[in-house]
């Protein structure tokens, strides 16, 4: 519903009895009108035409009382909670300015449904700043009764959003008891449709199928998140609910942790309150563990490993990031040898051709390229500067003798590229942080 806010003038005159006891004319006292007019929480048609009817009404009201419209003010914002309706903010900024001393609106409940805003309101018309508030079948002036039901009218109708409120959550935690998800169905189930089966979920025969091969992959096969976000996108084509979009890695992790696929819920999230549904799983209890306990596997797995290069280059394809992984092949020998490769993260281009490169490789390309990129000198220095302080307590601890480096001797490319040969992973990440420009990674070669 919408509150209008029109400004009119009004001559009001009126009698008193002054100190000595002769009858005197109040002096005219204009009364200008903001018009508000405030949307309900009913459908956007209908508000629509709710707003366009009551403002309709309201100006018809102001003609026929010869009152003057000076502006007329919308808003889209609940009245439920104090300070939240920035137009509604403005009028009592205008009130309190003196820009307008009256307010027209549709009803009370219009003005507020809260505590707060109507305190404001009572207040300017304890101050007579505010002269009049004039609804579509009464007025509220600065008298006392007036006031009082005034704010008994503004009660009323937050009493009954709190009501509201408390039938809403007792309703939802009903259907919870009776097994009913009270919210959209996750992937894998659709809504029923008729009435009397409101709330009630059942199975989508076909798109139940892949959510329950999302399971088995990471629960048998130990799939990581990544690796079923590639399997959605490459293999199965598996689109959002709307169907226009690739799942998220996070909608996926939403899917494998979501214990409704094996019959049970918690509602609100985070509230410890469960139920039994009453809906058809797709999974079994067994499977959901073993996925919870292999997503586990991989996230400590993924916290604890390190790259040396990722983060720190650009698909020279499609620009997406630069992401790597770990390859193991056992020797005859029996002993096992690792290999890690980069590649493009396919994120912006799922079809790109980029291609991986072996980090021996990359490190190579970067030894053979480093020459021709731009360095920050000030980072590098410093941590040249503290390898020489490190170099240095070695001699003396170990050796009993001391040495001058002199800095400005030093070549910082060769630097650097002994840095990426020998050093630690999390060594050499600090050294590609000294290069200024941005790397491209592109058919196994890179460029700046």
């Amino acid at each position: 519903m919408h509150h209008l806010l029109v400004c009119h003038h009004i001559d009001m005159e009126t009698q008193y009895i002054n100190n000595f006891g002769v009858k005197t004319e109040v002096p005219q006292i204009k009364i200008r009108y903001v018009l508000y007019a405030r949307k309900s929480t009913e459908s956007e048609e209908q508000q629509i035409l709710s707003i366009d009817s009551q403002i309709k009404e309201m100006i018809q009201m102001a003609e026929r009382e010869n009152l003057e419209i000076i502006e007329i003010k919308k808003e889209a914002h609940s009245a439920k909670e104090s300070g939240q309706r920035p137009v509604f903010r403005e009028i009592l900024e205008d009130v309190r300015s003196n820009k307008y001393n009256g307010i027209i609106t549709w009803a009370p409940d219009r003005l507020s449904r809260n505590a707060g805003d109507l305190g404001s309101l009572v207040d300017l018309m304890d101050q007579k700043k505010l002269i009049e508030i004039k609804t579509f079948g009464q007025k509220f002036t600065n008298s006392p009764s007036e006031k009082f039901l005034l704010m008994i009218l503004c009660s009323q109708a937050k009493l009954e959003n709190d009501n509201k409120s408390i039938n809403v959550k007792r309703g939802l935690r009903t259907r919870c008891e009776m097994g009913l998800w009270p919210a959209q169905s996750p992937i894998g189930y659709l809504s029923e449709r008729s009435l009397d089966k409101k709330c009630e979920v059942k199975v989508d025969i076909e798109r139940s199928k892949v959510v329950k091969k999302m399971f088995e992959k990471v629960a048998y096969e130990k799939y990581s998140g990544k690796k079923i976000h590639e399997w959605l996108r490459n293999e199965v084509d598996f689109k959002s609910i709307k169907g226009n979009q690739s799942l998220s890695l996070g909608n996926i992790f939403k899917i494998l942790r979501n214990p409704f696929y094996y019959g049970e819920f918690e509602f609100p999230k985070g509230s410890n309150n469960w139920y039994k549904g009453k809906h058809d799983p797709i999974i079994s209890k067994e499977l959901f563990d073993l996925t919870q306990q292999n997503i586990k596997e991989h996230i400590i797995k993924s916290e604890t490993k390190e790259f040396a290069f990722t983060k720190l280059m650009i698909c020279g394809l499609c620009t997406s990031g630069i992401t790597a992984d770990e390859k193991f092949k056992k020797l005859k020998n029996g002993k096992m040898n690792k290999y890690i490769y980069y590649g493009c993260t396919k994120v912006r281009d799922r079809n790109c051709k980029c291609g991986y490169i072996n980090e021996v490789d990359l490190i190579k390309e970067f030894i053979d390229k480093i020459d021709q990129m731009g360095i920050n000198k000030k980072m590098i220095n410093s941590k040249i500067k503290e390898d020489i302080k490190r170099f240095k307590k070695f001699q003396r601890m170990f050796l009993g003798t001391k040495s001058e480096i002199d800095i400005s001797t030093l070549d910082i490319k060769n630097y650097m590229k002994f840095s990426l040969k020998e050093r630690s992973v999390s060594e050499k990440r600090e050294i590609m942080g000294c290069i200024k420009n941005k790397v491209f990674l592109k058919n196994k070669s890179i460029y700046t």
